[in-house]
């Protein structure tokens, strides 16, 4: 899979959590934004950009809290 391919399945799964969000649909936004957010993580790991991994990778632990909420609980 090229870089650039990587890039758009990741906006996929980022925009398709973001509009099940807004049906409420918990947990399942969680994990289709998080897979999202890594595969963006990675694009930005390969292509170099600490910008694209500050913002992505901060969102990992977020949804680590999310797992952990919905596991639990």
């Amino acid at each position: 899979m090229n870089l650039n391919t990587l890039k758009w399945i990741s906006t996929f799964f980022i925009l398709s959590g973001i509009l099940i969000a807004q049906f409420n649909v918990y947990p399942l936004y969680i994990f289709i934004h998080s897979i999202g957010a890594l595969g963006w993580m990675v694009s930005g790991y390969l292509m170099h950009d600490k910008a694209v991994m500050t913002n992505f990778g901060l969102q990992i632990p977020i949804f680590i809290t999310g797992y952990i909420n919905y596991f639990i609980s």
